[in-house]
């Protein structure tokens, strides 16, 4: 039933959005309205008597006028209320209301009998605390019976802190619902919970049914049954075609709601016309999940998008879950299912490397290359246009799924980065992940009005976004593939230590030259080792690393010189390369080294190990014939690169995560009075319609409400003001044009420093002014810094990812020498020592030619600081501190310009669907 009435009450938190529940299907949530008065009652109505008991404290089977105008009335302020449909029927109805004059509100909410244990009272709750803070509201109060065990879990078990005050019938509970680690952390348990058993519909299903299965040979829907039923599922595969009395000798039904028993899973092959009554057809018939192969929706303009909009609506409707559309199917090789829906021409290979997929027609080339390659897959899933089903969801499988040990991406947008950073984040230290990430395109830096947000481009974001999680990024397809060999096959190195064995001195040098470039080292042997492979090697043999075996050697050699290198602790890896002589066979040193680390991992010595044999291509199947596979490349420069990955990805999981440091002296309420006090005054500048500026002696104000360190200054308007100033500061001082256009002053004539007297202050003035024109709004009178290293720091907004925090070398040229590091906000104390460590320049922080060391600590509390307030403050679209001044005592913003933009606040502690 379609929703009625006016649309909510002005100022409402306007909520339209699907949520899964713990048992992995889906409901909609939305905001009550006036019109929903009938549907209202007849859920009341449906409910048990034990239900409407316990709501209201005593039976009570019908709502009176009055209460059903009291409960659909609400100003989203005060009153605010929320139901939860499935399939257009109300499921649950949740509200708070405040009490008078307080920052209290008493909260209830009732779900249908079927549903209840289904987590949606919890997820309800979540939603209306996000909505309450929103209003300033900061505590809910629930008086229950004592006796309602279910509702008294859903508070307990939210993660807000909480009070339970107990009389003989009633329980009192008081939560404080702010924002919390312990209720986030509960929040994404749940939804954990809540996506693995909605991806166990599409990925583990009972049964499947193929909607437009054709009798003709070669089209999509003939040969994905085809594949089914070749790859053995392990359940009954349903033919639906309304037109054959079977296919593929399999009988055919004209519809889903005609096969005589239940369907877990929907794979739907008709024309994009159709979809949406195939769905509801699914829906009807108690369809657990659905795949739609079906292309023509979002990817096809404005009116697939629409298209693609409703099939989900639909789906959601009826608790289903979406994977694409526009997708190439999934694949789960389990013994306990072998699904391979997919209308590929290779047939997967069972292993243990998970792969999700967002583009449909490289789902194809991607099954050929891992099987070509041996790699062998637990799962893959084309996400297609990703309407429901994510990357996020399909990570958090992975990390269920024990047959996955290695999460591969091919990514072309993020839908919800946030939260994949959560989640990715959780994955990575227990499994990797690489990704390939597509677009790496500058374009969205064109139009930057600051060096932070033209330096800080979406491209860095994702750069951010990757380091904090663990997740590897490669630049292509085969590197992703080349890096998960290692992965999947061979233990983490312990180190960056690696040996290079081989037969010729050329490929050897070139390994390790790619080590090098890559971060890896290639240290030089001890003399007992040295002494120990001379022993069995020829004069003439290169000992120290790269060890040259020289060619005359053969497979016995290779095994006792890596016999050698796994035993011992100099080493941390080994690269084993091979250049076929005619005296030795690629055959019998492959056979050689997969004995040797054979060995070598059954002793507990777990040293990964990669092979590069040039002009051998069988030497791949060779090494995958034994019982440890050994990841073999045809160069060495590719297996170094993937070792790598591997080595980098390791110090990553290794490395302590850091934590959010304690900061005193920040003050958000007084930092956002202050803005909201600059722009109601004289003191923002007018922007270009993308928001207002805020520069000069109003930009260190703000700075300096999160004890970032400001070299204090005044504004002046004119050159009178100016000169003044400089008498009230004492000289010399510097003159800094002011203009929310003026990015690069100095190109502009726009700085002059070392003035020596307030006349000298006012002439500059006037000088500017005339050279600059209308752009110059005023002028910044400041003391003269002292001595110290010029950096930048600051942030910006990106409306999918966050608030990025930027660190460089500042100054005029900061564009130009690109030295700079970008992290996600908050920081942690690690990420904020790693952004002054990484810097190129870093020397000049740490004494370079004779220069004493700057205080770095007072580097990393800026940084820290930044982060917090681009964190606390989103309606600070992006800030500048250019030049930050770095002494051996200290570090202080010398010039900053904040821009001040009403982007909207992330969504707060709220599951849904994205």
């Amino acid at each position: 039933m379609a929703p009625s009435g006016p649309p909510p009450a002005a100022g409402v938190l306007h909520h339209d959005c699907d949520v899964l529940l713990r048992d992995g299907s889906t409901a909609h949530l939305r905001d009550i309205r006036p019109g929903d008065a009938e549907d209202l009652v007849a859920f009341h109505r449906a409910l048990s008597p034990q239900t409407v008991i316990l709501r209201f404290f005593g039976p009570h089977p019908e709502l009176s006028a009055a209460e059903v105008e009291r409960f659909t009335s609400v100003d989203g302020v005060d009153r605010v209320a929320l139901v939860a449909e499935r399939g257009g029927e109300f499921v649950a109805v949740a509200r708070y209301d405040r009490q008078p004059g307080s920052d209290e509100a008493e909260v209830a909410f009732v779900v249908a009998d079927r549903l209840q244990g289904h987590g949606l009272g919890t997820i309800l709750l979540e939603h209306l605390a996000s909505a309450a803070r929103a209003q300033g509201i900061r505590r809910f109060v629930a008086d229950t019976l004592a006796d309602n065990h279910r509702m008294i879990s859903v508070f307990r078990d939210a993660g807000f802190a909480r009070q339970f005050r107990r009389s003989a019938e009633v329980v009192r509970v008081v939560l404080d619902i702010t924002p919390s680690a312990e209720a986030r952390a509960a929040a994404d348990e749940r939804d954990r919970r809540a996506v693995v058993a909605s991806m166990a519909r599409v990925l583990r299903p009972s049964s499947i049914a193929v909607v437009g299965a054709s009798r003709r040979p070669g089209t999509i829907g003939h040969e994905l049954l085809r594949n089914l039923l070749a790859g053995n599922f392990q359940g009954p595969v349903f033919a639906v075609n309304p037109t054959a009395p079977s296919v593929a000798g399999v009988p055919a039904w004209p519809d889903v709601r005609s096969v005589p028993a239940p369907v877990d899973l929907a794979v739907i092959c008709v024309p994009a016309p159709a979809v949406a009554e195939v769905v509801r057809d699914c829906g009807e018939h108690g369809v657990g999940a659905l795949v739609v192969i079906t292309a023509g929706f979002a990817e096809a303009g404005a009116e697939g998008d629409e298209s693609q909009a409703e099939v989900t609506r639909l789906a959601h409707a009826y608790g289903m879950r979406l994977v694409g559309p526009n997708c190439f199917g999934v694949v789960d090789t389990d013994p306990a299912v072998q699904m391979n829906a997919t209308f590929a021409a290779t047939a997967p290979v069972p292993g243990p490397v998970g792969f999700a997929s967002q583009s449909g027609g490289l789902g194809i080339a991607i099954l050929a290359e891992a099987s070509e390659r041996g790699i062998g897959l637990s799962n893959f899933v084309s996400m297609g246009n990703k309407a429901d089903v994510s990357g996020n969801d399909v990570i958090q499988w992975w990390e269920e799924d024990p047959a996955t040990t290695v999460g591969l991406l091919y990514l072309e947008s993020f839908g919800n980065p946030r939260r994949f950073g959560r989640i990715a984040q959780r994955v990575s230290r227990s499994m990797p992940l690489l990704a390939v990430k597509s677009g790496r395109s500058a374009s969205g830096t064109r139009g930057a009005r600051s060096h932070t947000a033209a330096l800080a481009s979406p491209e860095e974001a994702v750069d951010a976004l990757f380091h904090r999680t663990g997740v590897i990024r490669v630049d292509t397809i085969e590197e992703l593939f080349d890096t998960a060999e290692i992965l999947a096959a061979q233990p983490l190195p312990g180190g960056r230590r690696v040996a290079v064995v081989g037969n010729a001195g050329g490929p050897g040098v070139l390994a390790a030259d790619a080590c090098e470039g890559h971060g890896l080292e290639v240290p030089e042997l001890s003399p007992a080792t040295r002494e120990a492979l001379a022993a069995f090697l020829p004069e003439g043999a290169g000992l120290a690393n790269p060890v040259d075996l020289v060619a005359s050697s053969g497979a016995p050699a290779y095994r006792r010189a890596l016999d050698l290198l796994l035993a011992g602790d100099e080493v941390d890896a080994v690269v084993v390369i091979f250049t076929p002589p005619l005296v030795t066979s690629a055959a019998d040193v492959a056979e050689a080294v997969g004995a040797s680390v054979a060995d070598a991992r059954e002793a507990g010595r777990s040293k990964p190990v990669v092979a590069a044999f040039l002009g051998a291509p069988e030497a791949r199947a060779l090494f995958g014939a034994g019982s440890v596979r050994v990841p073999c490349f045809t160069y060495p420069e590719t297996a170094v690169r993937a070792l790598a990955h591997a080595a980098a990805y390791a110090r990553w999981r290794a490395a302590p995560p850091g934590e959010e440091p304690e900061v005193a002296g920040t003050d958000p309420n007084g930092a956002r009075r202050l803005v909201e006090a600059k722009l109601a005054g004289d003191g923002a500048s007018a922007g270009d319609g993308d928001g207002r500026w805020l520069t000069g002696e109003d930009a260190m104000d703000v700075l300096a409400t999160y004890g970032i360190p400001v070299l204090r200054g005044r504004s002046a308007a004119d050159a009178d003001e100016a000169a003044a100033a400089a008498a009230e500061l004492g000289v010399p001082v510097a003159l800094k044009a002011l203009g929310p256009s003026l990015l690069h002053k100095s190109d502009r004539g726009g700085v002059r420093l070392g003035l020596e007297d307030p006349e000298a202050v006012a002439a500059a003035y006037r000088e500017m002014a005339g050279a600059i024109g209308p752009d110059m709004t005023g002028a910044f009178v400041q003391p003269m810094a002292g001595t110290g290293v010029e950096t930048i720091a600051g942030f910006v907004q990106h409306r999918s990812f966050g608030p990025v925090v930027l660190f460089g070398l500042g100054g005029t040229a900061v564009e130009l020498l690109g030295d700079h590091v970008t992290r996600l906000a908050p920081l942690t104390d690690v990420e904020a020592t790693e952004m002054v460590r990484e810097l190129r320049a870093a020397p000049l922080l740490t004494g370079y030619r004779g220069s004493p060391p700057v205080d770095t600590g007072a580097v990393v509390d800026v940084l820290v600081r930044l982060g917090r307030l681009a964190a606390e403050l989103p309606e600070l679209a992006e800030a500048d501190c250019n030049p930050l001044v770095v002494t051996p005592s200290g570090a202080a913003v010398v010039d900053a310009r904040i821009r001040v933009a009403a982007l909207g606040s992330p969504v707060d502690g709220r599951r849904q669907l994205s």
